[in-house]
């Protein structure tokens, strides 16, 4: 699949973040939320999504997104602060000058075009693959403007023979008369990461589909409903007629065939799985215990199963007030979305990196009540929201979320009194890189100042220690632990130790080797040492110590200097 900006967006899939990662350490600390495993973060979820690539790739069970669906009037542009001249984009991108020109003319325009939409949602859609368990599959919504790009980008992107199926969800339940045609569904198209290794679950029976099953014989076996015993195709040769032991004489109807041998029937008898009515007919009991706990899903998704736009809105009204957020997904939606792709035991992990109002996390604490340990990652930009919102207090969009996610916990606790799962969430959010990297720096990792050498302030201090603990493969949620050396305070993380500060000194290095030779519990192996705040001297007297070190823990200590 070619697109003008194709070239551009393979770029953006693979150049490394510009900012840093920081948390709201005030929220975090709170009772309801510092062990909490849920995340928020507010951000641009290209930005997110590279800075999660390291710790969470292959570990998300189901990825459900909203993304703008580009009709024109749903306020989709594309925006890109990055600056260049078409000269180096030709060499970052490998496309030629004039279609260099055309990415930045269109990116400088902020375009609604299909190219333009196309280039905004390869890279994200690209990353979060990466994210994906290898059972893990993906929901995106759509509606028709952009449905057959859509499908196939995600061919493209996760593969044609991923494809798991096309849902339509009939999301209105009445008919606008002031257009030629009154659009009353919406597309989800779904994608594995690996078909073979993905199933999606059975949907609960429900009262409706077990009403025809009844015992009207006091069957000792239950409930049961009749099945002919006859089908419309066959071959004639395999008619027959038979008279069973009570009597009764059958042959299949003129235009049917039997649906089993004789023998097959006469064991059937026998096992008194058979029915027989007054009129002289015979059928099958197929009963409720021997169905699948559960029943297949459909591709058509109707509004009385899974929510209307209408009730969408009252839904979200109720909780922060009428007209906060435009037609958000419903509840109901996405726990039927949760209910086929996920396990109430296995701790799964659930993405939605266009969160808007905050449905797909409320859904996940509203499907844990019944003792799920099911956990969400909500990635949102502080985007600007509809008027209404801004009066009603809302600054932006990711004000409404964190309000979403806050109200719905203090509703399902009183909805849920004995509710023993997960309530909290903690955020963090993408931040300015403090450390004056110019705009041709190719990665905050490494390309950084060699002058820094300064106190950090506690917000670049666990700003820095943040993005850097993610980047090593550490889960936002995994215990950080303070580490005191003499004086000299530094964090463990897994088995990562962090010395970020200035004024790093011999005693401190002797602290340290003290503390790997005393202490059991102290199992750091990789020391991460800012380069820009400790002189080279002492770099090298670490290095060294660490060399002539007398490993009695039988730690494989390494030392990586960052900048």
């Amino acid at each position: 699949m070619g697109w003008l900006g194709k070239s551009y967006a393979r770029y953006l899939r693979e150049c490394p973040p510009v900012t840093l990662l920081g948390e709201d350490t005030a929220h975090n600390a709170l009772p309801e939320n510092k062990d909490s495993q849920n995340l928020l973060i507010k951000g641009d979820n290209l930005e997110v999504l590279k800075h999660l690539k390291h710790a969470y790739q292959n570990k998300v069970k189901m990825i459900y997104i909203d993304p703008p669906y580009n009709t024109g009037s749903d306020g989709f542009v594309y925006q890109d602060d990055r600056k260049f001249t078409p000269e180096k984009l030709t060499e970052l991108a490998d496309m030629s000058l004039d279609e260099a020109r055309r990415v930045l003319d269109f990116t400088a325009k902020k375009s609604n075009s299909h190219s333009a939409w196309l280039t905004f949602m390869y890279p994200r859609l690209y990353v979060a693959r990466e994210l994906l368990k290898d059972d893990g599959v993906i929901f995106i919504s759509i509606d028709d403007n952009e449905q057959a790009q859509l499908k196939l980008l995600c061919d493209e992107v996760f593969g044609e023979e991923n494809f798991v199926a096309g849902f339509i969800w009939n999301n209105k339940y009445t008919v606008s008369n002031d257009t030629d045609v009154s659009y009353q569904h919406e597309h989800i198209l779904c994608y594995s990461k690996n078909k073979s290794k993905f199933s999606l679950n059975l949907l609960e029976r429900t009262e409706k589909q077990n009403k025809d099953y009844k015992n009207r014989d006091n069957d000792p076996k239950g409930a049961w409903k009749a099945t002919p015993i006859h089908a419309r195709s066959g071959s004639d040769s395999g008619i027959y007629t038979i008279v069973f032991p009570n009597g009764i004489e059958w042959t299949a109807p003129t235009g049917r065939y039997p649906r089993y041998s004789k023998e097959r029937l006469q064991e059937l008898y026998d096992e008194g799985a058979l029915y027989f009515n007054k009129n002289g007919g015979v059928d099958k009991k197929t009963y409720l215990s021997e169905v699948r706990d559960g029943i297949t899903c459909g591709t058509l998704w109707n509004y009385e199963d899974v929510g209307h736009s209408h009730g969408n809105n009252e839904e979200l009204a109720d909780l922060l007030g009428k007209g906060i957020f435009s037609d958000p997904k419903g509840i109901a939606l996405i726990e039927r979305i949760l209910k086929l792709s996920t396990s109430d035991n296995n701790q799964d992990i659930i993405l939605d990196f266009f969160a808007g109002s905050g449905t797909t996390a409320h859904a996940v604490l509203n499907s844990n009540r019944f003792g799920g340990n099911r956990r969400f990652i909500l990635i949102q930009l502080d985007e600007k929201p509809k008027k209404e919102a801004a009066n009603a207090g809302y600054k932006t969009i990711f004000d409404i979320t964190k309000a979403r996610l806050e109200k719905a916990s203090v509703k399902i606790r009183q909805d849920f009194p004995d509710y023993e799962g997960d309530l909290g969430f903690r955020i963090f959010e993408t931040a300015d890189d403090f450390r004056a990297i110019d705009d041709e720096a190719l990665s905050p990792q490494y390309e950084l100042p060699s002058t820094l050498n300064r106190m950090l302030s506690d917000e670049e201090y666990h700003t820095l220690l943040t993005t850097w603990r993610l980047y090593d493969g550490n889960a936002l949620t995994e215990p950080v632990q303070a580490v005191d050396f003499g004086g000299y305070f530094a964090h463990l993380c897994g088995k990562n130790l962090y010395l970020i500060q200035p004024d790093f000194e011999s005693g401190h290095i002797k602290a340290l080797l003290d503390k790997l030779d005393t202490d059991k519990a102290f199992l750091a192996e990789r020391i991460v040492l800012f380069g820009a705040n400790v002189e080279s001297a002492k770099q090298m007297e670490l290095k060294q110590a660490l060399d002539t070190y007398n490993n009695k823990k039988n730690l494989h200590l390494s030392l990586l200097v960052r900048y």
